[in-house]
């Protein structure tokens, strides 16, 4: 009853305020043209159609990523804390004579956080002749886990703030709408007393059909990308040399008055002015610790969105530690779940046929997604306690993740802890993944900011420092994308620097709806893969979990895939 009624406020919800519009694409990468498609507002899309890779296109992807990754880690496009530069705009108090915004005056914005969120946002701004500057606390660009889903409504909001950044996206991207994606079950599993269907493992339960939805709001079908790839096209093409200062974290900020401005701290302690302060720094962000007054430990260095997650083994067991104690002060929710990710060079078995799976089992589940360049991008989450990591490496036991993950999903008898086989494609990805490339984390997401919102004054927060969400819908850094477009052209309405509090706060009003009803989405699907097992063994639930799924996904997909947000 609790699941039935969720889903239909959820549906009734997106049916309210779901819009559709049009526009004129351009042609994707890596596809052939077939039929076209009129949608229902006249937009012609030419839906994708796949084309194995060729060795060539495997080649420049990886190439690209390798370089993308090099780059990043070199900080390219970024300038170090002690740079010695006196002259940047953001280093001299605000003009206390001159509120009015011009092509002479622009409005100044300092961003913390240097993530997809942030730099986003900075384009964005730029776009809109803005001054910006974005203070990042990592030293280094580290890209957690691989490519990124870059959903059509993201593409649309970038198409809108930087058409060069949206095709050059597009370019370095690979289509996964092309291929089925939905969930499978994980191990043979029947249902009490034999009363229902017998499944076994790799059955399909749930298909999605992602690229019509797309199709129907003139919108381009999803493409997965590298992230560092991304990062340098948002260096390269959204801002001007330098905007992002390295190893620069904010410690503090005081607003100066209504339309005076807002006088910024960082670490080191370097003062910084600004007319806006935007928090795109992650789930922990300081920002937001501040703006709400929240206690010291709500915030630490695993806010990073540059950082991505842990640099290396050692940093991610502190990391561990740390965001439960930062949960607790900082109002965000343990998911239940740990996930071991990696990005493994192995062309799949289903290449061909899947572009996106999950194996469902007993408190835990298995995730795989096309990563381009004959790459596969996995997930496995388990249920446990949060806090946990994994024993370090021994003679006797040098690949302790892997060796975890293989008994977790084991492919042959007499199979996992609960006595469960597996389906052999775990086991396939797990195979060709090296011990070194395995990344681990806790997840976390919160509640809706309904209450305490997301702006104060010159402030406000964007990202998951305002919507953190579980990854089920793909849809964290789509959302943070919608948010920097959304923010820019409330931003551009402002004509005196009075203004701005009420362009902040007309950007929350805007943007709250919709998130917060993807955050439900997103909370809504982990929790219910929890105690999927379960579902699945009582009579008439099982099925009717499955049929409430697929007959609300086109629903829910038609609802993220608008172009208006």
């Amino acid at each position: 009853m609790k699941f039935s009624t969720t889903v239909s406020s959820a549906l009734f919800l997106i049916a309210s305020v779901s819009t559709t519009t049009s526009f004129t694409p351009v042609q994707s990468f890596g596809v052939h043209r077939r039929n076209l498609l009129v949608t229902p507002r006249h937009a012609t899309v030419e839906p994708p159609v796949r084309e194995p890779e060729t060795s060539d296109r495997v080649r420049q992807v990886r190439d690209r990523f390798r370089k993308a990754s090099q780059d990043a880690a070199n900080a390219k496009g970024c300038v170090a804390q002690d740079d010695g530069d006196e002259s940047s705009w953001w280093r001299k108090p605000l003009p206390e004579d001159n509120d009015v915004i011009s092509n002479q005056r622009p409005l100044r914005v300092v961003i913390a956080g240097g993530g997809v969120a942030g730099l986003v946002t900075a384009a964005a701004c730029h776009a809109k002749g803005m001054q910006v500057a974005i203070f990042e606390q990592a030293s280094q660009y580290a890209p957690y886990g691989g490519p990124i889903q870059i959903q059509s409504n993201a593409l649309r909001a970038l198409e809108r703030i930087n058409p060069v950044i949206c095709e050059e996206i597009r370019k370095a991207g690979t289509v996964t709408a092309d291929r089925v994606s939905g969930l499978k079950i994980g191990y043979k599993k029947g249902v009490f007393l034999g009363l229902g269907k017998q499944y076994e493992k790799g059955d399909w339960l749930v298909r999605f059909d992602t690229l019509q939805p797309a199709l129907d709001a003139g919108l381009y079908p999803t493409v997965v990308v590298d992230r560092p790839v991304i990062q340098q096209i948002l260096l390269e093409h959204g801002i001007p040399e330098k905007t992002v200062r390295i190893k620069s974290r904010i410690a503090n900020y005081e607003e100066l008055g209504p339309g005076k401005g807002v006088r910024i701290l960082l670490e080191d302690g370097t003062v910084a002015y600004a007319d806006v302060l935007i928090g795109s720094d992650g789930i922990w962000s300081s920002v937001r610790r501040i703006m709400h007054g929240l206690d010291q430990g709500a915030d630490g260095f695993a806010a990073s969105g540059a950082a991505g997650g842990a640099l290396n083994e050692a940093e991610a067991r502190r990391m561990a530690k740390d965001s439960v104690l930062m949960a607790n002060n900082a109002n965000r929710r343990y998911s239940k779940f740990t996930c071991y990710a990696a990005l493994t060079e192995h062309r799949a078995s289903n290449i061909e046929e899947v572009s996106y799976q999950i194996l469902l089992g007993k408190d835990k589940y298995f995730v795989s997604t096309d990563g381009g360049g004959e790459r596969q991008q996995w997930f496995a989450l388990i249920r446990e306690p949060a806090g946990g990591v994994d024993p370090e490496p021994t003679p006797e036991n040098p690949t302790p993740k892997l060796t975890r993950l293989l008994q977790e999903f084991n492919h042959e008898e007499p199979g996992d802890q609960n006595g469960d086989v597996w389906d052999d494609f775990a086991y396939e990805l797990f195979k060709a993944t090296p011990e070194e490339d395995i990344k681990r984390r806790d997840l976390y997401d919160g509640s809706p900011l309904l209450m305490q919102g997301w702006s104060k004054g010159q402030v406000a927060i964007c990202g998951d420092a305002a919507h953190p969400m579980m990854p089920n819908l793909g849809q964290g850094g789509c959302q943070a994308t919608e948010d920097g477009y959304r923010l820019a052209e409330e931003l551009a309405t402002v004509r005196t620097t009075k203004d701005i509090e009420g362009a902040l706060q007309e950007y929350y009003r805007k943007r709250i709806p919709r998130t917060t009803i993807i955050q439900a989405l997103a909370q809504l699907g982990s929790d219910l893969l929890v105690d999927f097992d379960k579902m699945m063994t009582i009579p008439l639930v099982g099925p009717f979990f499955l049929f409430m799924t697929q007959v609300s996904m086109p629903f829910v997909l038609r609802f993220l895939y608008t172009p208006e947000f």
